[in-house]
């Protein structure tokens, strides 16, 4: 064999193998954020337990001025599980079967991915299977959205400098976000979108400033009330930032970044003004440096649906890791 006929066999062997590797790799996710894939027969979708999948994975979304649903849902016959559509993040796989059966397979056809097998003897049965899984697959189509918002958000954000020297945090804050507001113990940084803006709050308060059970929620709206006043207004005089009273907000203790953690969904509203839209606010228990944390995110968008911008602000929020003293 001469040395043309070596090289070539040898660059032969060489594309070969990776091509053989390429193919070994899982494809990447794609699709839209908040938007998960229902494979199931018409039928089936178009009686109970379409119901209860719709119920579940479009219910209305917590804390936003109007409804808009969790998921956005596309849905396609059995027949067609192959294609683009098993390339979407969240996949929800239902049909009848012999024996009734609930499975999370991870990656099966892309990464990173959720496919959720459901199957059951009788309609009642798939339904029963749905009811009682509905929370943990929420729950992890949820995680795996921040974390792909959050891989997005990666790919060009602002210097952490800033941030990280005032209040000893790293926070993943993409680039559209520019400071509005710099003071010793706060800081406001605002995106402006078409129809509308969305704004991020850090700042930090003393431990005592929230109160324990009984007057939790109390003392939130009370030390969010206290930062409109001092720093977010209206145009016009008196139009401070205010909690809404007409909708009492959403509590629930969380954990982020392993500390105990206050997170509240509600609306907020100028005082005196027309302005209004969602919040989320996030209050962190830091007993190393001795505070309250807290990150705030909200969004003025009238004309404009207002999940997936809330969405955004939670992947910054939830991105937090607090520096060691």
């Amino acid at each position: 064999m001469n040395k043309a006929h070596f090289l070539l066999l040898l660059i032969s062997l060489m594309l070969f193998s990776c091509k053989k590797e390429n193919e070994s790799l899982p494809r990447k996710t794609s699709g839209k954020i908040n938007t998960i894939s229902v494979i199931i027969d018409d039928q089936l979708w178009n009686g109970d337990v379409g119901d209860s999948i719709r119920n579940k994975f479009a219910s209305p979304v917590i804390g936003l001025p109007q409804e808009e649903p969790l998921f956005n849902i596309n849905q396609y016959p059995v027949k067609l599980l192959e294609g683009f559509m098993t390339d979407t993040r969240a996949i929800i796989v239902v049909k009848k079967g012999e024996v009734n059966k609930f499975e999370i397979a991870k990656d099966q056809y892309a990464s990173p991915q959720n496919v959720f097998h459901i199957s059951g003897k009788t309609s009642a049965d798939i339904i029963a299977g749905i009811e009682k899984n509905a929370p943990k697959m929420i729950q992890l189509i949820k995680e795996a959205e921040i974390a792909e918002s959050q891989r997005i958000n990666g790919q060009s954000h602002i210097d952490p400098k800033v941030i990280s020297n005032k209040f000893h945090i790293t926070l993943q804050v993409p680039s559209g976000y520019a400071y509005v507001l710099h003071k010793s113990n706060f800081m406001w940084l605002k995106k402006e979108i078409i129809g509308g803006n969305t704004s991020l709050l850090i700042y930090q308060v003393p431990l005592s400033t929230i109160k324990k059970e009984a007057d939790l929620i109390t003392s939130i709206i009370k030390m969010r009330d206290s930062i409109g006043k001092l720093y977010i207004s209206g145009t016009e005089p008196s139009t401070i930032m205010i909690t809404e009273e007409a909708y009492a907000p959403y509590l629930s203790k969380i954990t982020l970044d392993d500390k105990e953690t206050y997170e509240t969904k509600g609306t907020w509203e100028l005082n005196n003004d027309f302005m209004s839209g969602p919040f989320i606010n996030y209050a962190i228990v830091d007993k190393e440096y001795n505070r309250i944390l807290v990150l705030e995110g909200f969004c003025y968008a009238p004309s404009k649906e207002k999940r997936d911008l809330m969405h955004e602000l939670e992947s910054i929020i939830k991105s937090v890791d607090v520096l060691k003293r």
